[in-house]
């Protein structure tokens, strides 16, 4: 597994040329690999699971018929974000939700009839310091935990098609955030000893062109910020393909140490200092960042393809 990590690391960062996750076009990046790898059955499978879902017909309104299938699925990857802002759904937990609550309900897997934003399942703060200060443990359930249970849902045959529905587009969108760096990571320094939650508490400067003012939305967005499925799903086709390698590892737990691997060597290195900033953002800082993001949707696609034509056969 060493081996295996520090080949993901030198991976990650081969050159590829700068062009201007994830934010919601990160996540269409993900879903359009996925859906370009996914084998027929599990592409006919999903396509009946996401019909189901209350959101369907505003993911097609306007689509030809021959292109419905493949935009559904790509934008049904921003949903989970999409509730954060929809007033039929609840922020739950403290700190504004983003903290899960006690009890079951902050883990339960009971179809569209569930109107929490669960905002808790998105990432996993796995803690670090570089000054020593002393650290937190991850909260749970986090975007680990979730999509092991949600898999192992997708997968079961007495669970109903509703479930599945949801199940299925939760996945679609967390195994796109597990790849991200900085949800992966919480930097605890003397100035922050709760943790800068992923970078979202670091200030930057990161030049024209670029309206980001936290570390953490920096690089939710380095992969642009179209919201247009038909952008999402051209760019896809452009990403470097993922090393078969590292897209056979199946284990959600594997995936987070790598983000966190790499938020630790690149995400929080110069000119981001310890403190909370604002730094400025390097050209050469940026350039690397979006060659590791391209890499990470790439290798999350591969992944998400894999764990749906398994759970879809």
């Amino acid at each position: 597994m060493k081996i295996i990590a520090a080949a993901a690391l030198a991976l990650l960062v081969i050159a590829s040329a700068p062009a201007q996750a994830w934010n919601d076009f990160g996540h269409m990046e993900v879903a359009a690999v996925a859906w370009s790898k996914l084998k027929p059955a599990a592409r006919a499978r999903a396509i009946a699971l996401l019909k189901l879902s209350p959101q369907y017909d505003t993911w097609i309104a306007g689509v030809p018929a021959g292109k419905r299938d493949q935009i559904a699925f790509v934008r049904a990857a921003t949903w989970p974000d999409a509730i954060k802002r929809d007033d039929a759904y609840q922020s739950d937990g403290p700190d504004n939700g983003d903290r899960p609550p006690p009890g079951p309900e902050a883990s339960q897997n009971i179809g569209y009839a569930d109107h929490l934003r669960h905002k808790y399942w998105h990432f996993i703060n796995r803690p670090f310091s570089p000054d020593g200060t002393a650290l937190q443990n991850p909260d749970t359930p986090n975007v680990s935990t979730q999509i092991e249970a949600l898999r192992a849902k997708l997968s079961e045959p007495g669970a109903s098609d509703n479930v599945k529905s949801y199940d299925l587009v939760w996945l679609l969108h967390l195994v796109g955030d597990v790849h991200q760096p900085l949800h992966a990571a919480s930097r605890f320094i003397q100035s922050r000893p709760q943790g800068d939650a992923g970078g979202n508490k670091v200030g930057i400067h990161c030049g024209s062109g670029c309206s980001a003012q936290e570390l953490h939305t920096f690089w939710d967005s380095v992969l642009g910020g179209s919201e247009d499925p038909r952008a999402a799903i051209n760019a896809a086709r452009k990403l470097p393909k993922a090393s078969a390698q590292l897209a056979s590892i199946t284990d959600d737990k594997a995936w987070a140490a790598e983000s966190f691997k790499i938020a630790k060597a690149y995400a929080y290195k110069s000119p981001i200092g310890v403190g909370d900033g604002p730094f400025t953002l390097s050209s050469a800082y940026q350039a690397r960042a979006l060659r590791i993001a391209k890499a990470r949707v790439a290798l999350a696609g591969a992944r998400l393809a894999r764990l749906l034509n398994t759970a879809l056969r």
